[in-house]
C-alpha cells in the first residue's frame, strides 16, 4: 500500500473508531436531524429518480430515509455490484421485501437482478454517495473498493452528487489522488456544506 492508501486507511480506522463511541441513540439522533434537512433540500424535493444506498454498520442509516422518499413518490434506486468487473448496475426499487437479495460485496443487502428493472445512470437527478469522511471541499474517502470512484464520471455533470454524513466524519482535509472523485453538497445533522 502507498503513503496515501495507508494514510486513508488510518482515517478510516479513526472515523471507524469515532462512530463507534456513538450511542445507538445518539446516531439515531443525528440520523433523524440529517433526514429532516434532506428533505428540506431543494435540489432533493424537486428530484424525481434518486439514487441511494443501503448503509453499513456506521453510516447514516438509510432505510427509513428511503421509505419516507417512497412517500414523497421518488423513484428509489439502489447499486448492485458486479464484483467481476468491480462496476455497478442501478435499479429501480419498489419493494424491500420482494426486491433485495442477501449481502452483496458491500456487506448489505442489494437489489435482486430478477426482479428489479436496470435503470440508466444518465436518468439519475440526484446521487446519495456514501463517505467514510469527508472534507468541507467535497473531497471523499470511501471504503477503499473504488466502486463510487469509478461510477461518479459516468453520471450527468447535472446530477447532483450528495454525500449524508455525521459531522464526526467530516474533517478539515482528506487525502485525494487522482483517482478520487468529489461530492457537490453534504448533509450533517448541523448544516448543509456546499463545495466550495
Amino acid at each position: 500500500m502507498d503513503e496515501a492508501g495507508e494514510k486513508k486507511q488510518e482515517i478510516r480506522d479513526a472515523i471507524e473508531k469515532k462512530l463507534e463511541g456513538l450511542s445507538a441513540k445518539e446516531k439515531a439522533e443525528k440520523t433523524r436531524s440529517i433526514e429532516n434537512r434532506l428533505f428540506e433540500f431543494a435540489n432533493f424535493l424537486e428530484s424525481k429518480i434518486v439514487l441511494f444506498y443501503l448503509n453499513k454498520n456506521n453510516e447514516v442509516n438509510t432505510w427509513g430515509i428511503i421509505r419516507r422518499s417512497f412517500d414523497y413518490h421518488k423513484i428509489i434506486v439502489l447499486p448492485g455490484f458486479e464484483q467481476s468487473r468491480h462496476r455497478m448496475k442501478l435499479y429501480k426499487v419498489d419493494n424491500f421485501k420482494n426486491e433485495l437479495k442477501d449481502e452483496g460485496p458491500r456487506g448489505v443487502p442489494e437489489p435482486n437482478p430478477a426482479n428489479c428493472k436496470q435503470v440508466p445512470v444518465d436518468s439519475i437527478d440526484i446521487a446519495i454517495i456514501p463517505a467514510v469522511c469527508l472534507d468541507e471541499k467535497g473531497g471523499r474517502v470511501g471504503s477503499g473498493e473504488g466502486y463510487y470512484d469509478r461510477f461518479i464520471p459516468r453520471l450527468s455533470i447535472t446530477t447532483r452528487k450528495v454525500a449524508l454524513a455525521f459531522e464526526e466524519q467530516v474533517l478539515p482535509q482528506v487525502p485525494m489522488e487522482s483517482h478520487d472523485k468529489h461530492v457537490d453538497i453534504i448533509i450533517t445533522e448541523n448544516r448543509i456544506i456546499y463545495k466550495i
